[in-house]
């Protein structure tokens, strides 16, 4: 198995927070400047990453801004980004999937991205990357973004400013007889909260009628009025720069196939699809490369020829003059509707579980998967033979809000059976 490099530091914070340990104030209350005595050091939170990474020896790459160089076959689109910053435990691990029923001769591998962190995971940490790059270096003291109530890409996004200490605003989307209630703690919520982000809740209704990018430029304006400075994150980060995120993330598969002994080829790539920016990353960076893999995307929400529209917009920012419709195959797995699950499809992602150890949301992956292996069923000549690349998008946090469906589904547990005959003392069994 290829295994994964982390590298990690404490990262900074300015949330405005008191604690006190023994009588020793680890934080002070003031935004702008906290103290630790354990450690015997002091921060400003105005003091930029790079100065901070001069002052203090040795330096780490996590958490640190990088100059980018693209690949050579890469090179030519257009705008390159210049900067990165190193947020994701990477390179994440590509492994064998023993998944069961699958067509005559054919391998499953997993990539993944699952474990590109813990708080900070999943996909969206590839886009950010570039993301948060741009905001620090237009010189944002704030960041936006919008997305659903349970939005993976929103709870990243917050984990990742309040990282390079910026403030981070939320719109989330949720449903009309909730808009008004505190949204609660559960999943992606639990995390966005403690991290102090700003939340501002949205009706699906208001949602539909005023759009995405009319929401953002709303918050945008208020806050510079208010003299901030914000970064614009659009939904799922999916724009033509966090494009770059998924065309890195083939450079990465390739040196890992490299270091493997370059015997294993993937013939195809098989990705959810919720905003486009990763299968449009994934098919081009494919496309131009050596990896020569068909990518394979099964769409959860809207429909297969929105996102040849949508990720074809992606690829002509880049200037990458290819047919979307030439580089990626997209199918419709949304069944009920986005973030909705059958109880087939609940049932199916605890029979993954169970059956190999890999948990899968129920939003993006589970979906994917589940069309994924009912094509293999229907069109199984389509994949027989095939070495298939699965990128695990991450999104455990969503599996929360399901729980309650989830119950019924799963069994396994009883009261232990302790006979009678046997000898019982109390204290002799120590509760830590």
């Amino acid at each position: 198995m290829l295994c994964c490099k982390f590298l990690g530091s404490t990262p900074l914070s300015s949330s405005p927070i008191t604690t006190t340990i023994n009588s020793v104030k680890l934080f002070s209350d003031k935004k702008t400047s906290y103290h630790c005595t354990v450690t015997n050091c002091s921060t400003k939170s105005d003091v930029s990453m790079d100065s901070a990474a001069k002052t203090h020896a040795p330096t780490f790459e996590f958490l640190s801004k990088k100059t980018y160089t693209p690949p050579s076959w890469a090179a030519h689109l257009n705008p390159v980004p210049s900067q990165i910053y190193s947020l994701g435990n990477f390179p994440t691990p590509i492994h064998k999937w023993n998944l069961h029923n699958l067509p005559k001769n054919t391998e499953v591998y997993l990539k993944r991205d699952d474990l590109s962190g813990m708080q900070l995971s999943g996909n969206k940490v590839r886009k950010l990357e570039f993301l948060i790059a741009e905001a620090v270096a237009e010189g944002a003291d704030c960041i936006i973004t919008i997305g659903g109530i349970q939005s993976n890409h929103c709870r990243a996004t917050a984990v990742a400013a309040k990282y390079l200490n910026l403030d981070c605003y939320l719109i989330l989307r949720t449903s009309k007889v909730l808009v008004d209630k505190d949204p609660g703690l559960t999943g992606n919520l639990l995390v966005e909260r403690l991290v102090g982000a700003h939340i501002d809740l949205v009706s699906k209704e208001e949602y539909a009628s005023v759009g995405a990018v009319a929401l953002t430029n709303i918050l945008k304006e208020k806050l510079l009025s208010e003299g901030r400075k914000p970064y614009v994150i659009p939904v799922g980060g999916s724009n033509s720069l966090g494009t770059w995120g998924y065309i890195e993330a083939v450079r990465e598969i390739q040196e890992q196939l490299q270091k493997n002994g370059g015997e294993l080829a993937f013939d195809d790539i098989v990705v959810a699809c919720g905003s486009g920016g990763t299968i449009a990353g994934l098919s081009v960076a494919s496309s131009l490369s050596n990896l020569g893999a068909k990518v394979h995307a099964y769409c959860v929400c809207d429909d297969p020829e929105y996102f040849y529209d949508y990720a074809q917009g992606l690829l002509d920012g880049l200037e990458a003059r290819v047919n979307s419709r030439d580089i990626v195959e997209i199918k419709n797995a949304k069944g009920l509707g986005y973030a909705m699950n059958t109880e087939e499809e609940l049932k199916f992602v605890g029979e993954i579980a169970e059956s190999t150890g890999i948990v899968l949301d129920p939003v993006y992956s589970g979906k994917a998967v589940y069309g994924m292996m009912k094509d293999m069923a229907e069109n199984p000549e389509k994949w027989e033979g095939r070495k298939v690349l699965f990128v695990h998008t991450g999104g455990l946090l969503g599996l929360f809000e399901k729980t309650e469906q989830i119950i019924p589904l799963l069994g396994k547990w009883r009261r232990m059976d302790i006979h009678e005959s046997v000898t019982r003392k109390e204290g002799t069994g120590k509760m830590f």
